[in-house]
C-alpha cells in the first residue's frame, strides 16, 4: 500500500507512507557529537539510520541490516519465499505456519482493520498488484479485473490459529499486503535494537517513516518538519518538537501516475477498488510506535477530514495533522502549542 523513497539524509530528513508515504525532515542538529550514519536498501525502501553516539560501529550497522533482511524475509509480499509470499501462495488451500514476528504483525494489522471498520485492510494485496503504482507499468485496471479483486478483499477471511501459529486465507486468489504497516514495524525494530545496545539518541528513516529516538545529544527535543505536499521534496510546511516519537505521513503526492489526464495515487479504497477520493493532500500521524502511525496515517486519509479528525482524537497517545487541497491545516488538540506553521501558502483552520 505504501512505497516511499527518501534520499535527504544530511541536514534535512524527508518524511512520508505506504506503506502505506509522505515526507518530513529533521532540522539541522548543531551538536559537538557527529552522527554515525548508514544507509541501505531493504523492503523496497532506502533505510537511513543516524546515531548520535561515537560508540556506534560498522558491526552495529551490519547487524541492523541483517535484521532488516530478516524482517523482509518475513513480511514482504513480493519476495519469493518470504512468509507472506507463502501465505498468499497457499490461499484457499491450506494454513501456513509462520514465525512469531509475522504472526504478530498480521494480527496487529487485523486489529487496525477492525478499528478502522475496514478502511485499513491487510487483505488488499490483489488491488495493490493490479494497480502496481510506483512501478513503470502502473495502469488503471479493467472493471472486470477490479470486480474480481474486490470479491476476495476481506480481512475477515484471514484465519489465525494462535495455538498452531498459522495463517490461512480462506479464498483462492486472496493476498495479504503489509505495506501499510511493515515499514513502520521495521523502524520500531531498529529502535529496539539501538535501545538494547545502549544508544539513546538517533533518527531512523525508512523511506519517510521517521522515528526520533530519545532526545538530541544536547538534551533538546528533535524538530521534525512536515513536507509541503504541493511542492518539491524538501520544502517545509511546518514543524513540531518530538521526543521518542514517530512521524508518518500518507499523501497523494508521493506515489502516483497519470492516465488520460487524471492522477491516480497509491492509497487504495478496499471498498471501491480505486484510489481514495476526498479533499485531503495528506495526513501525518505522531505517536509512540511507527507501525501504529503507518496504519493510522492510511486510515486517517481514507476516512477523510470529517470522520478522521474525531477518530484520531478518540485514540490515546495519537496526534494528527490533516492538510486539505485548499491548503488548510487541521491539527488534533494535543498538538496545540507544539506545532509551528512556517509556510505562508497555508493557513490554520482550527
Amino acid at each position: 500500500m505504501k512505497h516511499k523513497f527518501s534520499l535527504l539524509f544530511f541536514l534535512l530528513l524527508s518524511l512520508i507512507l505506504n506503506g502505506c508515504v509522505s515526507k518530513t525532515h529533521e532540522e539541522s542538529v548543531k551538536t559537538a557529537i557527529q552522527p554515525q550514519s548508514e544507509s541501505f536498501f531493504i523492503y523496497d525502501t532506502i533505510v537511513t539510520v543516524r546515531v548520535y553516539d561515537d560508540r556506534m560501529t560498522d558491526k552495529h550497522f551490519k547487524e541492523l541490516e541483517a535484521r532488516m533482511k530478516e524482517i523482509e524475509s518475513h513480511l514482504s509480499r513480493t519476495l519469493q519465499g518470504s512468509e507472506v509470499y507463502r501465505i498468499n501462495e497457499q490461499a484457499g488451500k491450506q494454513a501456513v505456519p509462520v514465525s512469531r514476528e509475522t504472526y504478530e504483525v498480521i494480527k496487529k494489522s487485523i486489529q487496525f482493520a477492525e478499528l478502522s471498520e475496514g478502511q485499513f485492510d491487510p487483505a488488499i494485496g490483489p488491488l495493490v498488484s493490479l494497480w502496481n503504482i510506483g512501478h513503470d507499468n502502473a495502469k488503471v485496471p479493467s472493471e472486470e479485473k477490479l470486480t474480481e479483486a474486490l470479491q476476495v478483499i476481506d480481512y475477515h477471511q484471514i484465519v489465525l490459529d494462535d495455538a498452531k501459529r498459522t495463517v490461512f486465507l480462506k479464498q483462492p486468489n486472496m493476498a495479504i499486503d503489509l505495506g501499510g504497516i511493515g515499514k513502520g514495524y521495521a523502524a520500531d525494530q531498529i529502535a529496539v535494537y539501538l535501545t538494547e545496545k545502549g544508544f539513546t539518541s538517533a533518527i531512523i528513516d525508512l523511506g519517510g517513516n521517521i522515528l526520533a529516538l530519545g532526545k538530541k545529544p544536547n538534551g533538546n527535543d528533535w524538530i521534525i518538519g512536515i513536507q509541503d505536499p504541493d511542492r518539491n521534496r524538501g520544502n517545509q510546511l511546518g514543524k513540531l518538537k518530538v521526543t521518542n516519537k514517530t512521524v508518518v505521513t500518507s499523501g497523494i503526492y508521493e506515489r502516483y501516475f497519470e492516465e488520460n489526464g487524471k492522477l491516480y495515487h497509491h492509497i487504495l479504497n478496499p471498498a471501491t477498488g480505486y484510489p481514495v477520493e476526498n479533499n485531503l493532500f495528506s495526513v501525518s500521524i505522531i505517536t509512540n510506535e511507527s507501525a501504529d502511525a503507518d496504519a493510522l496515517s492510511t486510515t486517517g486519509f481514507a476516512l477523510g477530514l470529517e470522520k478522521g479528525m474525531p477518530f484520531m482524537e478518540s485514540l490515546p497517545n495519537v496526534e494528527a495533522i490533516f492538510i486539505t487541497k485548499d491548503k488548510n491545516v487541521y491539527i488534533t488538540s494535543g498538538l496545540k502549542g507544539n506545532w509551528d506553521l512556517t509556510n505562508e501558502q497555508y493557513k490554520m483552520a482550527n
